[in-house]
């Protein structure tokens, strides 16, 4: 278990938790591993798990065929690939949604640490100062990953207009 204390230490959404609440947060989690091109989550999954990389890199995909896009448009598009400390699957913590992408190691022996859902909820009810703090890590985690995107769709906006 101190183990999985010293990576949720490392961890973007974890920041300013007391040792106490890393302890309490370390014993709902469970490590996987994942092999190269191993898919973690599927898009429109209901997976409610989070998701914290300790090892590897994931790529994040979308595929836009779900959404109506362009007949042109075949497979799944890369949007983000995550590193060490970063987390996923954070969404699912807010609105019992269905995944809005797929995550797939991008490595051998991706290794992750995954927290239930349900378990992480009740741990907040009891406490819930550290519900508070998760989910204002979150908040700030989520912004910088929506700057990101806007970063990237205006990148491509840009770049893809054909000149007049």
């Amino acid at each position: 278990m101190s183990e999985f204390v010293n990576f949720l230490k490392q961890a973007n959404i974890f920041y300013h938790f007391t040792p106490t609440q890393l302890q309490m947060v370390a014993k709902l989690c469970q490590e996987y591993t994942y092999g190269k091109g191993e898919t973690i989550l599927e898009e429109s999954s209901n997976s409610k798990d989070l998701y914290i990389i300790i090892q590897g890199e994931v790529d994040v995909l979308v595929n836009p065929a779900l959404v109506g896009g362009p007949e042109s448009a075949e497979g799944e598009a890369i949007i983000a690939t995550l590193y060490r400390g970063q987390s996923f699957g954070e969404v699912a913590l807010v609105d019992e949604g269905v995944r809005s992408a797929t995550c797939r190691a991008t490595q051998e022996s991706t290794r992750l640490l995954v927290i239930p859902r349900e378990k992480l909820i009740a741990l907040f009810e009891i406490y819930p100062s550290l519900g508070y703090r998760l989910m204002y890590n979150l908040a700030a985690d989520l912004a910088m990953k929506i700057r990101n995107t806007d970063l990237r769709i205006r990148k491509s906006l840009l770049y893809s207009r054909p000149d007049k």
